[in-house]
């Protein structure tokens, strides 16, 4: 049986005559005769005694009818509820972050979401980049702001839309003179940071490909989950941290620790992810769209402190280690 058949039965019903409600639902009545007969069909017996002047249910009929009430009630709120999503009047936009995303911008696109959309709830998890790309790609989030590159096969990545150039980060002045290769790195006294995440973390994966290609090992003093412990533990003077300048800035160390580049140039690349097999909600689009905005907002504000690191120069120079 099909929603259609359904819903001619119940206006079958409704009118009591096959005409009349092929008249209300503008239809011509042998189209509306043939669904009937066929949801007749489909149940295996007759649904009305046919009389001259009015249908009548059988004990069939009268049985189907409130399942029937049930299944076209059912599709009517489906159809509103995905409309009312789609206009943005409701409904959930789920995202997730990169983990010092709030030190940025995730407080002020929030609030500029919530402005223009009080109707659409939000759900934004902030976290390590791979956490959020498995989150994606199981269903759980509708999209990401992850450091590329990513291992997940059933995600679309978009073009970068985010930038910054990792350096060395120390409290001692004479550790700060001249670029770092990754031999020097390899006999520095490193504090890393992700370290739960540190077999899919992007940064690490380049170190190591670098180290096992100039023929030494990275063997850091200290290992912690999270960037602002790293940071804190580096202006103690314990080690010396690997990490962008924009984020040394917002966390306040720009005057407790320095920072010099590492060479070559090594960047943390940003783009938008979701799955390819499940379009996003408006809700959701808006809330990339608003992203990119204040990205671009952060890339010009902290372009002074490296020219290397905006995007607009090459993109695509900014996709591989």
């Amino acid at each position: 049986m099909t929603l259609q058949q359904l819903h001619y039965f119940l206006a079958a019903i409704e009118h009591g005559t096959l005409s009349k409600a092929a008249e209300q639902l503008q239809v011509a009545q042998p189209s509306l005769s043939d669904q009937i007969l066929r949801l007749e069909e489909s149940v295996g017996t007759a649904l009305f005694i046919r009389t001259n002047r009015r249908l009548m249910l059988t004990e069939a009929g009268r049985r189907l009818q409130p399942f029937a009430q049930a299944a076209t009630t059912a599709s009517r709120q489906g159809y509103e509820a995905v409309q009312s999503v789609r206009e943005l009047k409701g409904g959930v936009a789920s995202f997730g972050t990169f983990g010092t995303a709030h030190h940025y911008f995730l407080a002020d696109l929030i609030e500029e979401f919530r402005i223009r959309y009080s109707d659409v709830k939000l759900k934004i998890v902030g976290n390590n980049s791979s956490e959020i790309a498995e989150a994606v790609s199981r269903g759980e989030l509708e999209a990401g702001l992850v450091m590329i590159p990513l291992d997940e096969r059933n995600l679309a990545v978009s073009e970068p839309v985010w930038s910054a150039r990792v350096g060395y980060i120390s409290a001692d002045p004479a550790r700060l003179r001249g670029p770092k290769t990754i031999v020097d790195l390899a006999s520095a006294p490193l504090i890393l940071t992700e370290a739960r995440w540190s077999a899919s973390d992007p940064i690490r994966i380049t170190l190591k490909a670098r180290a096992q290609k100039a023929g030494v090992i990275l063997n850091p003093i200290i290992e912690v989950d999270h960037q602002s412990t790293g940071f804190e533990l580096a202006a103690r003077g314990l080690g010396d941290v690997i990490a962008s300048r924009p984020i040394m800035h917002r966390l306040g160390y720009e005057n407790r620790l320095g920072w010099t580049p590492i060479d070559p140039p090594l960047f943390e690349v940003f783009a938008f992810i979701h799955r390819y097999d499940a379009p996003l909600s408006a809700g959701t689009r808006v809330l990339v769209q608003l992203m990119r905005e204040h990205l671009a907002r952060v890339q010009r504000l902290y372009a002074h402190l490296d020219p290397e690191q905006n995007l607009d120069s090459d993109p695509k120079k900014r996709r591989g280690p």
